[in-house]
């Protein structure tokens, strides 16, 4: 079929989807005196997972990012309260295990620690989609059996914190410099180097869905998380860098993420109170910072803790979200061109303006709970 007629029927087929969520949502507001209605942000949603579903069918792009848009899709498709909403990111998300599948069948030779991680990153969201993976899991276990855990992390956690001495990839030749390294070995010229809270981050990311899986990924998610305590207390904006202060929060919702399954579980406030607190008391600042993504990421997280349209806080967060949509439905600048920020804001968008179904209070990795309340002893009390 040409190119310009499939897009046409994409259109289509997205437009009635729009309909059919707003007609099946009564055009009530979000809460009393909202400007925005239900069938608002129905709309809203819709339109931001149109533009993903969009980007993820360049061939380039999936190419690029296809582990993350069948995460993207997997995680609307299973969490979302919006029953349009869930449905559409199904049957998208389907359409792109699909193509992943016929795309990496096999492991490829020669594949470097990122390459099976991402291969296990995508797989994983696959097979959540419905695909197969029977034959490719144990090739993809034993591809990840070949490298450790600095390969995979750039620190080992079972030995160490996460560090503050890993290099940003040179901006110049794009070259990847070893740990400690300050200047680039091609062009010499000096290196940023990564917060560990980044570090931390994908780190967290990374073993989470390896164990996720049931392919570790040099280390287990466990060692990982078991820095919290060191990575506490969490800088505010007012103390810190605009940039430490982004990677700080990222590391944050991140725990909240991989502790809540990505949207599964609501988590007790007790449990994470420092997590809590910090977000809690930040998500005035990334509307101040005019940060779709990040204000997108900070409702989401609160949300896990119980918040919802009665508080203040996520109020002011949806209807700035509300307010800064884009017509193509992302949350970008108008001169934004990099289609990973492009489609990344739309996902963080659905995930802020989004209710989830939660199946009830709990922890993704049900052992860790008791370390967690250890570090609380106030907890149940």
């Amino acid at each position: 079929m040409p190119r310009d007629g499939g897009r046409a029927i994409g259109v289509a087929v997205v437009a009635a989807l729009v309909l059919a969520g707003c007609a099946a949502t009564p055009d009530r507001p979000l809460w009393p005196g909202s400007k925005y209605t239900e069938a608002a942000r129905a709309k809203a949603l819709l339109r931001a997972l149109a533009f993903i579903d969009h980007s993820a069918d360049d061939a380039a792009h999936f190419r690029e990012s296809g582990s993350d848009y069948l995460y993207c899709f997997s995680s609307i498709a299973r969490t979302a309260r919006d029953p349009a909403l869930s449905a559409a990111a199904a049957r998208m998300g389907s359409k792109c295990a699909k193509r992943w599948a016929e795309m990496y069948a096999t492991v490829p030779a020669g594949v470097d620690a990122d390459d099976t991680a991402d291969l296990v990153f995508g797989w994983y969201a696959a097979s959540e989609l419905g695909q197969n993976d029977r034959h490719i899991k144990p090739a993809l276990r034993r591809a990840a059996a070949h490298f450790t855990a600095t390969d995979y992390l750039l620190f080992d956690p079972r030995y160490e914190a996460p560090p503050s001495d890993v290099p940003e990839q040179c901006p110049h030749d794009f070259v990847w410099n070893l740990r400690g390294a300050t200047v680039c070995k091609k062009c010499g010229r000096h290196l940023d180097l990564r917060s560990r809270y980044d570090v931390w981050l994908d780190a967290l990311i990374t073993t989470y869905t390896g164990d996720c899986y049931g392919i570790q990924l040099g280390a287990p998610y466990e060692a990982v998380l078991r820095w919290l305590p060191v990575m506490r207390p969490y800088l505010d904006r007012r103390h810190t860098t605009d940039a430490e202060f982004i990677d700080t929060f990222y590391a944050v919702t991140h725990v909240v993420y991989t502790l809540n399954d990505y949207g599964r579980y609501l988590l007790p406030r007790d449990l994470l109170e420092d997590e809590f607190q910090f977000l809690r008391g930040n998500a005035p600042e990334a509307i101040a910072l005019n940060d779709p993504e990040t204000t997108g990421e900070f409702l989401d997280s609160l949300k896990s803790f119980g918040m919802n349209g009665s508080d203040e806080v996520i109020r002011a967060g949806m209807s700035y979200l509300l307010d800064t949509q884009r017509a193509d439905g992302t949350w970008s600048r108008p001169e934004e061109k990099d289609f990973y920020t492009l489609y990344h804001s739309a996902w963080t968008g659905i995930d802020g303006l989004k209710d989830c179904r939660w199946q009830g209070e709990g922890i993704s990795f049900p052992k860790l709970r008791r370390w967690l309340e250890e570090l609380h002893p106030q907890h149940g009390l």
